[in-house]
């Protein structure tokens, strides 16, 4: 066995404030939840990754570890087929499908399963490569393309706080009001330098989320502008809102839910449609495009895709068909940042900036605290593997976190009904 064998793998879920952002599918809980994964060799070097962390995830990772024990981190083909061999998404009961059918998150799909522990390994053998070769992700991937990634503004409709008062209220304060939601993105564009700006939309009534962009717009002529209601529009209405922001747009992300609904939309809509919920793997991408390619864009997502190289895989495909492709994004800390940063950096044809949280975590799990943004982007690390490293202290506090935060699913339905018994989440709803 080599000294740069695989020896060990732990796996520490931890939990980090969250706002009360509001979406289609509810709103936020008090916190979120994620992994981070350290895949250890014989000579005692440590890759890192972060990846999703409700208890499935946990349960898939615990399962799939100790195949990784003697592969080289090299073998990253070799992982999948262990991988492959040990995680097989479980039978779905009819009131599970339900369930995820007014879900956000495809990465939380049974069908996803696979794909995602395949990610948390490869993207920390793939840290663990750059390590042994001094180099950086960024160079195991083909080189940078760019030397900087830019991001996206995402704004979020938001209450105060939250209803149970687990923590001090966040300082971005209520959202709801047009002239709310400019002075949130006055405040993000001020602190990280965005450049473009996309709204969560798909929970207030829809002519609110509309005034709100067409506010967005005035307050910020010429900035490229996107609004995703994750589904929770009819085609109708969808079509009815694209009409009242002609000329506004840059985008527009999953109006109508399904591939079908998306389709029709796109029929009578000049403006792009984007996705990070109707194309989510290439069985998805294959459909679309046999329907002659209603959704122009695809938002990709590292962590359910498959990982860093399937994702450059599908920015090939993309280019084959003539889609454009950006990154989608959900509540996350600065190793899933970085990562995306080093994918996004390598891949020419990356369209668009790219969605990101990091603006409403306060928390933080690398060493050296948080990542700093110049103009809304990120520059590309340069050092050894992903570049950056954990800081233990930090490691165990959030991880603490999750040991008392009482969460173990994400279930943003649930957390609406302590605001509103009614709410059914059923989608579209308006």
């Amino acid at each position: 066995m080599s000294s740069h064998a695989i020896r060990h793998v732990r796996v520490t879920p931890i939990a980090f404030r969250d706002p009360p952002l509001l979406n289609a599918a509810g709103i936020h809980e008090p916190w979120a939840l994620r992994s981070i994964i350290e895949i250890e060799t014989d000579s005692g070097l440590v890759g890192i990754n972060e990846s999703y962390g409700d208890l499935p995830m946990l349960e898939s990772l615990a399962r799939a570890a100790p195949a990784l024990a003697g592969l080289s981190p090299w073998a990253l083909n070799d992982m999948e087929t262990r991988v492959a061999a040990l995680v097989t998404p479980p039978a779905q009961t009819a009131s599970e499908f339900l369930g995820q059918q007014v879900s956000l998150a495809p990465g939380t799909h049974v069908s996803k399963t696979m794909a995602k522990v395949i990610s948390a390994f490869e993207v920390a053998m793939l840290d663990l490569q750059g390590q042994m070769a001094g180099a950086p992700v960024v160079d195991l991937l083909g080189g940078a393309a760019r030397a900087s990634v830019p991001f996206s503004a995402y704004l979020f409709f938001k209450y105060a706080e939250h209803i149970d008062k687990p923590y001090a209220p966040d300082p971005w304060g209520e959202a709801l009001t047009p002239e709310q939601l400019v002075a949130q993105a006055r405040r993000m564009i001020g602190e990280y330098g965005f450049q473009s700006i996309k709204l969560k939309a798909g929970a207030l009534p829809p002519a609110q989320e509309a005034a709100a962009l067409l506010a967005l717009a005035q307050a910020f002529p010429g900035a490229p502008l996107r609004i995703d209601p994750n589904g929770n529009w009819s085609v109708a209405t969808s079509l009815a809102i694209v009409e009242q922001l002609r000329g506004v747009l840059e985008y527009y992300e999953d109006p109508a839910p399904g591939l079908d609904g998306m389709a029709a939309v796109a029929r009578a809509c000049e403006v792009p449609l984007a996705t990070n919920m109707v194309v989510t793997d290439l069985a998805e991408f294959r459909r679309n495009a046999e329907m002659g390619c209603p959704v122009k864009i695809v938002l990709s997502d590292h962590h359910y895709w498959g990982g860093l190289r399937a994702t450059q895989r599908l920015s090939l495909m993309c280019q084959t068909f003539g889609l454009g492709l950006s990154m989608h994004s959900n509540s996350h800390l600065g190793v899933s940042l970085t990562a995306m940063t080093h994918l996004a950096a390598s891949v020419p044809h990356l369209s668009y900036a790219c969605d990101t949280h990091y603006p409403w975590q306060d928390d933080e799990v690398i060493a050296g605290g948080r990542l700093r943004f110049e103009r809304g982007s990120l520059r590309v690390p340069t050092t050894p593997g992903l570049g950056v490293t954990l800081d233990r202290d930090a490691l165990a506090r959030l991880h603490d976190n999750y040991l008392h935060c009482g969460i173990r699913h994400r279930d943003d339905l649930a957390q609406m009904r302590k605001y509103d018994p009614t709410f059914t989440g059923q989608q579209p709803r308006f």
